[in-house]
């Protein structure tokens, strides 16, 4: 016998809208700020005629773009948020976006890799002065992006905690870490640029701008892969044991020592939501879903659970 215990989707869209309308919000923000700094780069190195200031105001276009994607996958996961033909949310959506995210740090890195290669090969002269305080002003600029995009984790995740008090797993908004990221991989690159313009510009080392843009492409190519395992593992379902199974089995056993579980199976369907089904055998013949149901319905992160009772006389 399969019994859902399932929320509504009124409670559904009201969960997904307050849990992330500070994250959006940031990330909205922080999507307009890089895109006017992409335009400033780009305006002052084709004013100042300076090629790298070009090429880094057409690297802040990546990161626009993919930080422009993360928006959209919010905007797009709260408008179907009521969709029923997405069975268990949408959350999902956000997560695709993340993993897409890090295969544009990934092209970001390999590009990175390749214009140091053959900077490398063939020098060129670069407009020190411009392009270093550019660079710092883009640094400004990554840096409050930064804390915008910090904040509105924090908001984020106060949020999350101040309505579901009782769970104590952490769980992070990986569309919002997606953002973050490019936003830490392009102030990295500006670290790296300040550095590396300084020490050409004071000490004439031509060698050091190229040689700074491989370690930073090292860097960030680091962050993609994590970003990549992270977000995959959850469109894949792939979960390791999380509190939730360890709490709902010692539920069980607390309420019925002889109760069997022959399969508890939990996914995420949110930041914090589960989903799952559980097979049990059991010797009472009065034991149903419902019970069981009503015994697990304080954990408020389990939205929807399928339950199978089997009768089992050899269980006690």
């Amino acid at each position: 016998m399969n019994t859902p215990h399932d929320l509504s989707r009124w409670a559904h869209s009201h969960d997904f809208a307050s849990s992330t309308r500070h994250a959006e919000a940031g990330t909205r923000r922080v999507l307009w700020i890089t895109l006017l700094m992409m335009l400033i780069e780009i305006s002052a190195g084709w004013w100042f005629n300076s090629m790298a200031l070009l090429a880094d105001g057409w690297h802040m276009s990546s990161h626009a773009l993919a930080i422009g994607l993360a928006v959209f996958a919010y905007s797009t996961a709260r408008r179907y948020a009521d969709d029923p033909s997405f069975v268990f949310g949408t959350w999902k959506i956000e997560i695709l976006a993340s993993y897409t995210s890090a295969l544009f740090l990934l092209a970001i890195a390999a590009l990175m890799v390749a214009g140091a290669v053959e900077r490398l090969i063939t020098p060129s002269p670069i407009a020190y002065a411009e392009a270093l305080a550019v660079a710092v002003l883009g640094l400004i600029v990554n840096l409050v992006c930064a804390v915008i995009l910090l904040r509105a984790g924090h908001d984020h995740d106060h949020g999350h905690h101040h309505d579901h008090g009782h769970e104590h797993e952490h769980h992070h908004d990986l569309n919002l870490r997606a953002a973050y990221v490019h936003v830490v991989t392009d102030a990295l690159t500006s670290i790296l640029a300040i550095t590396a313009l300084a020490g050409g510009w004071w000490q004439g080392w031509s060698w050091l701008d190229p040689a700074c843009a491989l370690v930073g492409a090292a860097l960030v190519a680091l962050w993609a892969k994590n970003l990549l395992r992270d977000s995959s593992r959850i469109l894949l379902d792939r979960e390791v044991e999380s509190p939730l199974s360890t709490r709902l089995r010692q539920q069980l056993h607390r309420f019925n020592a002889d109760l069997l579980i022959t399969d508890l199976h939990l996914w995420r369907v949110g930041n914090g939501r589960y989903a799952g089904t559980l097979s049990l055998l059991s010797h009472d013949p009065t034991l149903t879903p419902l019970a069981i149901r009503e015994l697990l319905a304080n954990e408020q992160a389990l939205v929807h659970l399928t339950v199978e009772i089997h009768p089992c006389d050899t269980c006690r």
